[in-house]
């Protein structure tokens, strides 16, 4: 595809990579035509910036699929380097599993949380794997020697090379799943910053390459008898100045963009992390993704919905908070339908938007106050529940932190066990408390859990006991302390079994 191509052509070309999916046809489509996976990393580019520059292409795959834009960790995490962002993207987890820290890979645990290629080969090993990146790492260290091809372009080549060598890959043969790796943005934010032409100029290219590729796949013989998912994604943002590595909201930024069935065009998420995209490549190829492999991704082919998610038009700007930019619509103290808030032992005054429970996103919270560890709430998506008594103890106040958040009343067996499953993320400082209570009926609460230590990120499953001849249960997350830290909770889920 040329760069003169009209927007219409563009936007036809990238339609036709997101195949239809009308309700009559979609099974037949999907029985008739083989799935295929491409994946193209550019290195450090900022989704800010790909929709300042010139980039048809790139512009053109948003306006056919899904934009999704999300944000990564910080230090003591990891820091927002190269090594643990593409580890965390290829591998469908996080840091803390995956263990890669830096660029040197030491201790890392790609044995135990292999590469989505390599699990793509060991489910099918009659599949053909294809990697190309400009560095070398990728293909050398986190793709393991089961993928069919792994090839690290030399640096003289560099993008140009790496381009070559996947177009020739896609006419020549018949990849399956195709990984390719562009470093040039991140060169140019290094050397020049995210904020000057020359990075915008980088974007340019990668979308001209990017356009080349897609080029390549529409162009193939078998073309019309194959389904392509499309994903578009990077490791980390950049500094306007240039860099990164710290803890900047700028720094943790990523993206994925996504074509392919089952993807609205011009459809934004919230709801989408880095790991995803190793989980949607597995699900697109239909392999069924084991409870065993202890995946922190899931696939945006199958979206799962959230009740604090439907917040997300409703949130407003900072009141009190002085560090947040005005321009970032990230809280409420409305909850969502069936849901309260109990206040009436908490504290007054205080900073507005951390009095009692509040709904909240990653871009708006973290930036409050950065490295407390905020960056670290990894599991959460979207919108999601925050108790911060630290943060509230920031303007003057009288009383102390002590607010209950709860649920709607869900539809239980009486005589029977029900799961309750939640997303958490507590950091502890005496003598603040969490506590996780049910009550049956509207009954008397019972505790069912309790936070008094950290706990990192991760998603709790807690067996409840249903008594006979109860019908409902309602869930409550009370949070008391004093000038503390925090407690998030999201993805609350209460089945019966």
């Amino acid at each position: 595809m040329s760069h003169h191509m009209s927007r219409r052509s563009l936007l036809l070309s990238a339609a036709a990579l997101a195949a239809t999916t009308g309700p009559l046809t979609a099974v037949a489509r999907a029985a008739a035509r083989t799935p295929k996976v491409l994946v193209i990393g550019l290195d450090g580019a900022l989704l800010t910036r790909i929709k300042d520059a010139d980039a048809p292409h790139l512009d053109a795959l948003m306006a056919a699929g899904l934009t999704a834009p999300s944000s990564i960790y910080a230090n003591p995490l990891a820091p927002t380097l190269s090594g643990p962002g593409w580890s965390t993207i290829i591998t469908g987890v996080w840091p803390d599993k995956h263990n890669v820290k830096d660029n040197t890979f030491a201790g890392q645990r790609f044995a135990q949380y292999p590469d989505f290629l390599t699990r793509i080969e060991t489910a099918q090993p009659s599949v053909s794997t294809y990697a190309v990146a400009s560095w070398a790492p990728i293909t050398d260290t986190v793709f393991s020697s089961k993928v069919d091809t792994r090839v690290s372009t030399p640096g003289a080549e560099y993008d140009t090379g790496t381009t070559t060598r996947v177009i020739a890959q896609l006419t020549g043969a018949d990849p399956d799943a195709v990984f390719v790796h562009l470093d040039n943005i991140d060169h140019a934010g290094h050397t020049y910053g995210a904020a000057s032409t020359q990075y915008t100029d980088a974007i340019h290219t990668a979308d001209t390459q990017i356009g080349q590729i897609l080029g390549a796949v529409t162009s193939r013989a078998g073309y019309a008898t194959e389904d392509w998912l499309i994903m578009i994604t990077t490791d980390h943002g950049h500094t306007d100045t240039g860099g990164h590595g710290g803890s900047t909201l700028p720094e943790r930024q990523t993206f994925l963009i996504a074509t392919g069935a089952g993807l609205a065009p011009g459809s934004v998420r919230y709801d989408v992390k880095m790991p995803d995209v190793a989980a949607s490549a597995l699900a697109h190829l239909g392999i069924a993704i084991s409870p065993a492999w202890n995946l922190d991704g899931r696939p945006v082919q199958q979206p799962r919905s959230d009740d604090f998610d439907a917040l997300r038009a409703k949130l407003t700007a900072r009141t009190d908070e002085t560090g947040i930019p005005a321009s970032v619509l990230g809280y409420t103290h409305f909850p969502p339908a069936g849901w309260s808030v109990d206040n009436t032992a908490m504290g007054t005054g205080g900073v507005t938007e951390w009095r009692g429970w509040a709904f909240t996103t990653d871009e708006f919270w973290t930036q409050a106050q950065r490295d407390q560890g905020r960056e670290s709430n990894l599991r959460a998506r979207n919108v999601f529940a925050v108790a911060d008594g630290d943060e509230w103890q920031d303007r003057t106040f009288s009383g102390t932190f002590d607010s209950t958040l709860l649920s709607p009343a869900y539809p239980v067996t009486g005589g029977t066990t029900a799961t309750l499953t939640y997303t958490t993320y507590y950091r502890q400082e005496s003598p603040q408390k969490g506590e996780v209570l049910v009550s049956y009926d509207d009954g008397t609460p019972v505790t069912v859990r309790t936070y008094t230590a950290d706990v990192p990120s991760r998603t709790e499953a807690v067996t409840l006991q249903v008594p006979v001849g109860a019908r409902t249960a309602r869930v409550r997350f009370r949070y008391t302390g004093g000038n503390n830290w925090y407690w998030v909770v999201d993805g609350v889920r209460l089945s019966s079994s």
